[in-house]
């Protein structure tokens, strides 16, 4: 019997398996009119969804009041390892004088996902127009990209604290500081510049972050980014002047010394969201391909497409499409890579498809409380 008892104590005090969940962040303060992003009046606040990945379908289990923005890369939402905590940034407000604008905030919102429901727990100054998120694999580390200050702000995480830990300066506020990407060992970080056509490679010793002078060249405004579970490669979303050309993703050979863009492909209309599959074969790509343009536009198209590529030998090739809504935004892997979430603007919805190895099925549309501005899950 005191066996038992001690076994039962022993499995109320385990920590908690990996609840493989992915958490999409909502923008309720715009609309898109035809072409146009416009302020909606007395809107309701910006919201955090979370989705249970182990259902099937996958399904939303909570929603919470948090600040964001669409406003940057579909990257403005991180979790740490072990699926506690969230950062979500917040690139833009409403005006406060004047209730039709827009103008660039600073806060980075820290949730507490383990509560229920979950909470946030703390609101911390960032740099203006914060964007891009990331969180190192160690879990002890989150970098946010600046957009409208040309900065990277370094925090450090202990357990559910996050303190602010420094700076780095990369430019002005027309480097268009859009994302950071941390390589799995945490000693790299990959800063895309949409302004300025650059990707800055920064390198990361504990809290000390230091640009490294080493900046790359893929494509015309490089803008999401990520990196694979192995280091071994990155992949970047260029999105181009959004003028209805035909857009790019490159490919970067992160074991180069030192690394180095090796390949490019086009992949439609402004590829919005870009994710690396778990085991980095695969490269989700959010095309917008003109659905967030006026319907008397010529580049015009009722709908998005979600774009897989595959990475292999060095070079990226086309495998698949899907369409999507409009004004689409993220994407997501599921952690065996086999579902892929993708965040519509529009419809206020994440679309859940399924990949078989040949072809992608949709499955699901998960109803969110705002516009799917970013979706995430863990890096592991």
């Amino acid at each position: 019997m005191r066996l038992m008892l001690l076994a039962i104590v022993l499995l109320l005090l385990a920590p908690p398996a990996f609840a493989q969940i992915a958490v999409s962040v909502n923008d309720n303060k715009v609309m898109l009119d035809n072409g146009t992003v416009k302020v909606v009046p007395n809107a309701p606040p910006d919201t955090l969804s979370v989705i249970d990945l182990k259902s099937t379908p996958p399904r939303v289990v909570s929603e919470i009041p948090v600040p964001g923005s669409v406003v940057g890369p579909p990257f403005s939402v991180a979790i740490t390892p072990d699926e506690g905590l969230a950062l979500v940034t917040a690139a833009m407000k409403v005006d406060p004088s004047d209730p039709t604008k827009q103008v660039a905030d600073n806060r980075l919102s820290v949730v507490d996902l383990r509560a229920n429901p979950p909470q946030v727990i703390a609101t911390l100054e960032a740099g203006k127009g914060a964007a891009g998120v990331s969180i190192n694999r160690q879990g002890n580390l989150a970098l946010v990209a600046n957009r409208s200050e040309g900065t990277v702000s370094v925090y450090s995480i202990h357990g559910r604290t996050v303190t602010p830990a420094g700076k780095v300066t990369l430019g002005d506020e027309k480097t268009g500081v859009s994302h950071a990407a941390i390589t799995p060992d945490g000693k790299m970080a990959l800063v895309s510049r949409d302004g300025d056509d650059r990707i800055s490679v920064l390198s990361i010793e504990g809290t000390k972050v230091e640009h490294t002078k080493r900046d790359l060249n893929a494509g015309l405004r490089p803008y999401g980014v990520d990196i694979s579970s192995k280091g071994d490669i990155a992949v970047v979303a260029n999105i181009g002047r959004g003028q209805g050309d035909a857009d790019t993703a490159s490919l970067i050979d992160l074991r180069a010394n030192p690394p180095r863009v090796v390949d490019t492909i086009t992949v439609g209309q402004t590829p919005e969201g870009i994710k690396l599959s778990p085991d980095g074969s695969l490269v989700a790509i959010i095309a917008m391909n003109g659905s967030n343009k006026p319907r008397q536009s010529p580049f015009f198209n009722d709908h998005g497409n979600l774009v897989l590529l595959r990475v292999s030998g060095g070079k990226l090739s086309k495998v698949a499409e899907a369409p999507i809504g409009h004004w689409s935004q993220g994407a997501a892997f599921s952690p065996d890579g086999r579902t892929i979430l993708v965040g519509n603007m529009v419809e206020k919805e994440v679309w859940v498809f399924e990949w078989d190895g040949s072809a992608l099925k949709q499955t699901a549309k998960l109803k969110v409380n705002g516009g799917s501005a970013a979706v995430r899950v863990a890096d592991k």
